[in-house]
């Protein structure tokens, strides 16, 4: 739990969002956007020709509420949610790992 109070309606703590369905972890790339951050979810992929995995990653748009505000670097929890904006579905719910 964040330590200071937020008045963000769409705070997944301290707001009206609630969270369902997918939750997962990554790495925090950009938080230049106001209350949203970019996080990048690595991933392997098993090639049955090949015979070897393949190394992705994925790149997701959540809600950066103000009293969480993670930045670039942190590694963060992520719970999915209603659509929030167009590119929007997650919101970040804590921070792991803050930047070292």
């Amino acid at each position: 739990m964040p330590e200071n109070k937020c008045d963000d309606p769409r705070c997944p703590i301290h707001g009206q969002l609630k969270t369902r369905g997918t939750r997962l972890a990554g790495l925090v790339v950009s938080s230049k956007a106001k209350r949203t951050a970019i996080v990048e979810i690595d991933y392997t992929i098993y090639l049955y020709k090949y015979e070897r995995y393949l190394r992705k990653h994925s790149r997701i748009a959540a809600h950066n509420s103000d009293c969480i505000g993670a930045k670039a670097g942190d590694t963060v929890n992520l719970a999915e949610t209603r659509r929030i904006s167009k590119t929007k579905s997650f919101a970040i719910t804590g921070i792991l790992k803050p930047k070292a």
